[in-house]
């Protein structure tokens, strides 16, 4: 994997996933959520190639694909099929730990997007943020980098704003 330049084309890349990834974070429809991550991935998909990261890149595309598919099912055998092509990237691209660090975020996220709603479901992409934050730092990514940081804060923040809303309703509902 090569560190590109500030302003090379991989990073301008990399900011672009960025903006789509924070707008992302910012949604409390999980809809909406799984659209804009959607395309954060496809910009992930073209800023790893440019990276030479491989596994991260095919791990974006198949992110991509399952998020728009789970808008639309939650069967159970998505899943399967999700894992499935992420393992085959990994066993295909990753040539050792951290190379699996995206197809792990990526097997994980497809659990949550196809099984989890709510505060669970981003607390699972909570810990899928941290290893795409690994993983970014290890690339060399820039704005991938700045992207997970500031997804793990934004997350952390839609995470307690929707807790602290449901302990109000449950508190509205007892009085």
């Amino acid at each position: 994997m090569i560190a590109a330049s500030f302003a090379s084309p991989a990073q301008i890349v990399g900011y672009v996933a960025l903006v789509l990834g924070v707008a992302a974070f910012l949604q409390r429809c999980d809809t909406r959520l799984k659209v804009l991550i959607s395309a954060e991935s496809i910009a992930y998909v073209v800023h790893f190639i440019l990276l030479g990261n491989y596994p991260a890149s095919g791990s974006a595309l198949v992110s991509c694909l399952r998020n728009l598919t789970s808008i639309k099912s939650r069967s159970p055998w998505w899943i399967l099929v999700f894992i499935a092509v992420n393992v085959a990237i990994g066993l295909l691209f990753a040539k050792g730990f951290t190379g699996w660090l995206p197809v792990t975020a990526s097997c994980l996220a497809t659990v949550a997007v196809f099984r989890l709603q709510g505060i669970v479901f981003r607390l699972v992409l909570l810990v899928c943020t941290l290893l795409w934050l690994v993983n970014n730092i290890l690339s060399g990514s820039i704005g991938g980098t700045v992207l997970e940081a500031i997804i793990a804060a934004i997350n952390l923040t839609t995470i307690t704003r929707m807790a602290l809303e449901r302990r109000a309703v449950g508190r509205a509902s007892v009085a």
